[in-house]
């Protein structure tokens, strides 16, 4: 199943606080529960290793009120 997962990393705006950080972990893992995912928020970037796609997670986090754009890892 591993092999099926990708690693991709955002840019995503509008993080500002630890709860920020909880926000946009909920809303990547409400697409993949296994996700792994690292949240840079000084550096606005988040590093997610998962079975979703990167417009659903831009989706997602757009959604939980941010603005989110894949980035080349």
């Amino acid at each position: 199943m591993d092999a099926m997962r990708t690693d991709l990393l955002m840019r995503v705006e509008g993080m500002t606080c630890d709860g920020c950080a909880a926000a946009v972990t909920r809303a990547i893992r409400r697409l993949d529960p296994q996700a792994d995912v690292a949240v840079d928020r000084d550096h606005g970037r988040v590093a997610v290793t998962t079975l979703a796609r990167a417009d659903g997670i831009a989706e997602a986090l757009t959604l939980a009120g941010y603005t989110a754009t894949p980035m080349e890892p």
